[in-house]
């Protein structure tokens, strides 16, 4: 059995994450996700994919976050119709966000025309919500730690992440004829102290690793959040409104758990906070029927009197009328999309407003080009000026930082035959692999898009 992968996505860059598994002529697809930030890797989801997608077998998914999700519907409207294989809190969020996310590119595709800032006379959008209804039947549920066979020779496993709801990291076994080998795909991994869900499983034994490198090198300090939270509200919540731009899945939950304690404890008054994302408020619920998969004992956390759950459009623009002591809390976390743009289009020229961001911010993202000091960001077509107040807390990502990372690795008792980092920019990616290599790592690689390594022969 010789073994192969080729990296169609998350080589070099934080989105798109597609990892292609050749075993002899069964192919596998890790991951599926979106491109997003700078536009040169924008255009590669419009590109004509690198192998005919009646060639993939099945696809497994490791979390639903768009960028490692979000191309699917795309595949299935190029004519993939196998099965897409992951975990049971990952389906059901797959519902939302991919619904969601179909709807969105309609919308904007429609307005582009509309508005006539597109270079096409007809923008169309990646994929509409046919697609993504088709893309929902193809899902195949799986428990966490209960190992399914693909083929009598490839069996595969998932074990809890930490990262987001039903996030995973999976393990590939691959029983050749004289030997067993595994690979292990790290996923996105979560915190050890995340207030709300459980750190990443541990592993031990392992040949091959893929391991994300989002804060290879940076370190957060999740126990500051909450100070630096408090201390940002207490100074701008009378001046004006607080906007936070906070992915729907994970930061949107931990942002409300961390305001709800504030306001319980006295460390803050009490404030409207609007969470303005119908996807996020779905989300949200979800946390009663996963009790198991976090920590949070109260269970009326979400459903604090001062938090107002936003779900219709006419309710979300009346949030333009707000002039201070109020928080809103939308998406996209990187401002990439979603309503957060309408708020952003309405007061980045406002001197007395916050633009708190609480996330990762890609490169060729809005959210980075203002972290970076740009005048202006282009929305809707035009390029709107920055004169909010605006800054970043880093400790509440939802990705594990250096020292979680290098801790992860650590726990593998044998030396690995090779190890790839993924999911990460070329600069975290350097930094990282020079610390695994201090730590005594052996063949760490940072792979370009498009390049092929041979994992296994004659297995």
């Amino acid at each position: 059995m010789d073994v192969r992968v080729k990296f169609l996505g998350g080589a070099q860059s934080v989105t798109g994450s597609k990892f292609l598994l050749e075993v002899d002529n069964y192919r596998l697809l890790i991951d599926c996700g979106l491109f997003q930030g700078l536009k040169k890797l924008r255009l590669r989801n419009w590109e004509e994919f690198p192998i005919d997608v009646n060639e993939i077998d099945a696809i497994i998914l490791t979390h639903a976050h768009l960028d490692h999700s979000g191309y699917v519907p795309r595949l299935v409207k190029q004519g993939y119709k196998k099965n897409v294989y992951c975990t049971e809190g990952t389906a059901d969020l797959l519902e939302i966000m991919w619904m969601d996310s179909a709807k969105l590119q309609e919308e904007e595709a429609e307005f582009a025309k509309q508005k006539g800032y597109s270079k096409h006379k007809n923008p169309l959008a990646l994929y509409g919500q046919k697609d993504a209804e088709a893309s929902l039947k193809t899902i195949i549920p799986k428990s966490f730690e209960k190992s399914f066979d693909l083929t009598e020779n490839i069996q595969v496993k998932f074990y809890p992440a930490g990262h987001i709801l039903g996030a995973a990291s999976v393990e590939i076994i691959l029983q050749g004829d004289n030997q067993r080998k595994n690979i292990i795909f790290s996923g996105d991994l979560g915190r050890n102290s995340d207030p709300v869900l459980f750190p990443p499983t541990l592993f031990k034994h392992a040949d091959v690793v893929f391991l994300e490198s989002t804060y290879g090198d940076r370190l957060n300090d999740v126990a500051k959040v909450q100070d630096e939270l408090k201390k940002h509200i207490l100074e701008h919540m009378n001046d004006g409104v607080i906007m936070i731009p906070a992915f729907t899945v994970g930061r949107t939950q931990n942002l409300l758990f961390y305001v709800h304690e504030l306001m319980k404890t006295g460390q803050i008054p009490h404030l409207p906070v609007y969470i303005d994302s119908p996807m996020a408020i779905s989300v949200t619920h979800l946390y009663k029927k996963y009790t198991e998969q976090h920590r949070l004992e109260d269970k009326s956390i979400f459903e604090d009197k001062n938090f107002h759950y936003v779900r219709e459009h006419q309710h979300s623009k009346a949030l333009d009328e707000l002039k201070d002591r109020a928080i809103i809390i939308s998406a996209s976390g990187m401002l990439t999309g979603g309503r957060i743009l309408s708020h952003l289009f309405k007061r980045l020229g406002n001197e007395n407003d916050l633009l708190l961001m609480v996330g990762f911010q890609a490169v060729g993202t809005r959210g980075r080009d203002i972290l970076e000091g740009k005048e202006s960001v282009k929305i809707y077509g035009e390029e709107v000026p920055i004169k909010c107040n605006f800054t970043k807390i880093d400790g509440l990502s939802a990705h594990a930082d250096q020292t979680e990372l290098l801790d992860w690795y650590a726990t593998f008792v044998d030396a690995l035959k090779l190890t790839f980092l993924v999911h990460g920019e070329p600069e975290a990616m350097d930094v990282l692999k020079t610390k695994l290599e201090e730590q005594g790592a052996k063949n760490v690689f940072i792979p370009d898009y498009m390049e092929s390594f041979e994992l296994f022969s004659g297995i």
